[in-house]
């Protein structure tokens, strides 16, 4: 055996590390989206709908099976990622450059209006997106995907 041979049980291309942050950051959206759902499913007057809009961005207002539903889809996403899976890299850029064209109308109006909370908020969801599409968008990591193409 070479240094150069795989060990076994390693994977041989490995997670980068802003990709295993990334898929973290999808698994946490997606159990706080479907503890809500589920909490709204077992006690309706609970929580209020628009706990889900920092994430889902109007469609919190087709009910609790809308942030199941998104929570599936963020699980997908976090999963896909873990497996390196290059179209799920690319959901996943697309996502998040969706999330920031839908926070910049309200990053907006809150600098108009002088709102600080809705400011910093919108603006820190704007930055954690650009992070996300950016490090996704990396070279290295692009090659790390294309890497782990199954044969």
């Amino acid at each position: 055996m070479s240094n150069l041979d795989p060990i076994p049980g390693v994977p041989a291309s490995p997670v980068p590390s802003g990709v295993r942050a990334i898929a973290a950051i999808f698994a946490l959206c997606a159990l706080y989206l479907g503890v809500i759902g589920a909490t709204k499913l077992i006690s309706p007057n609970t929580i209020s709908l628009s706990a889900g809009a920092p994430l889902l961005f109007g469609l919190e207002l087709a009910g609790p099976y809308m942030f199941l539903l998104a929570a599936i889809v963020f699980v997908g996403v976090a999963w896909g990622l873990l497996k390196l899976n290059n179209p799920v890299r690319h959901a996943a850029t697309l996502i998040a450059i969706t999330g920031i064209v839908m926070l910049v109308p309200t990053v907006s109006a809150a600098t108009v209006m002088v709102q600080p909370k809705p400011l910093a908020v919108g603006g820190l969801g704007i930055i954690i997106r650009v992070i996300v599409a950016w490090n996704l968008s990396r070279e290295e990591v692009a090659d790390a995907f294309k890497r782990n193409k199954p044969t």
